[in-house]
């Protein structure tokens, strides 16, 4: 059995195994190679080579309720949507309530990852860092990869014909901190990603103009969906996962019900953001500016860029855009792994084969995970949390992984139904359905919800569980790791949700009796309706 496990990062990932790690009774022991913890979410005004990299106005795009960890809600007075600085603030807590900052060494960078010459045995690990100028070395069980993989910036030069011409500022989008500097500018953010929609969007309230250039469109949401509610709490449901998962066996209608959900908000092809294939699953824009941006000119969407020149951007259907200043790539990232070897972990069109998107199938031993090396359809806290939950029990013994030849085979399978849904564009390699991949996980560990058992025995929390939103609490409330406070806070989590937007004291109103009445007699009318239409026949 794996005790010495090596979790490599302390951002979410990294804190979240280094949790599931205690709570399985193993020592860990984690490098981070700069100062602090938090990763991805802790905003630095410069950029830090091997380090991902953010703009200082991100907010979270999944709402608090479907971003906290399972037995560990975000305080009440938390906004519903976060900024970096505050997510931070959760992660800052959560690490202090189960007194993770002990099991870090920070300043300490991991230069290779290589098999014991026992491995086949063992399943060890040699880890060699370095810290302070002086390497070390130590030999751990298991190791839980956490690095994450938005550090190494994609820029495909070679697609701009011209670039070497071009006589104005290029960078790309990690490297955007905030506008000031732009003022006045005429600036082309290339992508049309979450970051290229933010940065557009910010940057066009500077700039004397924003160009945004994408080859394929994207839908766009808002955070706000029905009644005001976040989006992701609205949609995020099994009882709509299994719709989804119904319909995407008839293409046809999946493809009409999506472009009619998506053009509720405003009609993406008169704002020439229509995706060209419309049925595929990709991700998303969530953005609430953008449309009103460009409603009033402050940005323009254009085609893909085919040539630039000195001061100018070509476009595929014949326009130029003259006097550009800017171009902002936000053309996604490369994976990479420079610590492993290459046989450990293969890169290969930007794609890795890992079983479930965590364990590379081929190792003697399953000794090594990646966690976070994912981009779900929805938050990715609750989903490397039970990455690393499973992990953990692998490394214990408790959980076993099938053969390398059904492990290669599902992972075949898998890749497959992702073009199928996600398309092949680089920025979907990772992507995934969100519910299906959760309870996948979920059952691995026998924490997966049973709904009909729950039906018999607590039919309000079923009803919760199926038509209320899919958050991390439903995997806490059986299983290993169960946790008591898991029915409460499904059951009170439109309390959390209202707590930060009711700032303004109302007076007590009868709008619920005059909307319970309305609702009576609208059955009523539906009722006698359908009576008198009997009599005609």
């Amino acid at each position: 059995m794996a005790k010495k496990v090596a979790v490599i990062g302390a951002g979410v990932s990294g804190l979240v195994s280094l949790k599931c790690c205690v709570d399985e009774g193993l020592e860990p022991t984690c490098f981070e190679r700069t100062e602090d913890i938090g990763g991805l979410w802790r905003f630095k005004e410069n950029v830090e080579d091997g380090r991902a990299s953010i703009y200082q106005s991100v907010i979270s795009n999944t709402s608090k309720e479907m971003s906290c960890f399972s037995d560990f809600p975000m305080p009440e007075d938390f906004p519903n949507f976060l900024h970096n600085s505050k997510l931070l603030e959760y992660f800052r807590i959560f690490a202090r309530k189960f007194d993770l900052l002990k099991y870090i060494q920070f300043q300490t960078t991991v230069l290779s990852v290589r098999k014991h010459p026992d491995f086949s045995s063992s399943g060890q690990w040699e880890v060699v860092t370095e810290s302070n100028g002086k390497k070390q070395s130590a030999v751990f069980d298991a190791v839980m990869v956490c690095s994450g993989h938005h550090i190494l910036p994609h820029i495909p030069l070679d697609s701009f014909p011209g670039i070497e011409k071009f006589k104005g500022q290029y960078f790309h989008s990690r490297q955007y901190k905030h506008p000031e500097g732009f003022e006045g500018k005429h600036i082309l953010v290339i992508g049309l990603g979450n970051s290229a929609s933010d940065i557009a969007v910010e940057l066009s309230k500077k700039a004397a103009q924003v160009f945004i250039s994408t080859r394929h469109g994207s839908w766009v949401m808002s955070r706000i969906s029905e009644d005001g509610y976040p989006w992701d709490m609205v949609l995020h449901t099994r009882f709509i996962s299994m719709l989804r998962n119904v319909l995407s066996r008839f293409k046809i209608i999946r493809k009409c019900i999506m472009e009619q959900q998506m053009n509720r908000w405003f009609n993406h092809a008169n704002y020439g953001l229509q995706p060209q294939n419309k049925h595929l699953m990709k991700e998303p824009v969530v953005n609430d500016d953008l449309p009103s941006r460009i409603l009033y000119g402050a940005i323009k969407v254009k085609s893909r860029v085919i040539e630039l020149t000195e001061t100018s951007a070509i476009f595929e259907d014949g326009t130029v855009e003259e006097d550009i200043d800017v171009i902002v790539f936000a053309t996604g990232y490369t994976f990479s792994f420079p610590f492993l070897e290459e046989s450990l972990v293969k890169v290969k069109d930007n794609t890795v084969s890992l079983y479930k998107y965590m364990f590379p199938p081929h190792l003697e031993k399953s000794t090594l995970a990646c966690i976070g090396f994912i981009q779900p359809l929805g938050s990715i806290f609750p989903t490397v949390e039970l990455q690393a939950r499973w992990a953990t029990r692998v490394f214990k013994g408790l959980c076993t992984l099938p053969s390398e030849k059904t492990m290669m085979a599902d992972t075949i399978k898998r890749n497959e139904k992702r073009i199928d849904l996600f398309g092949k564009s680089q920025s979907q390699t990772l992507q995934t359905d969100y519910i299906n991949y959760l309870d996948e996980l979920a059952s691995e560990i026998g924490a997966k919800p049973d709904l009909l058992s729950l039906l018999l025995k607590d039919p309000k929390l079923a009803m919760k569980l199926y038509f209320g939103p899919c958050n991390s609490y439903q995997y806490r409330l059986t299983g290993p790791g169960q946790w008591k406070g898991a029915r409460s806070a499904i059951i009170t989590q439109k309390k959390r949700i209202l707590k930060p937007l009711k700032t303004r004291a109302l007076t007590t109103s009868s709008n619920f009796l005059v909307s319970f009445l309305l609702k009576i007699l609208g059955l009523l009318a539906i009722s006698m309706a359908f009576f008198f239409q009997l009599q005609w026949f």
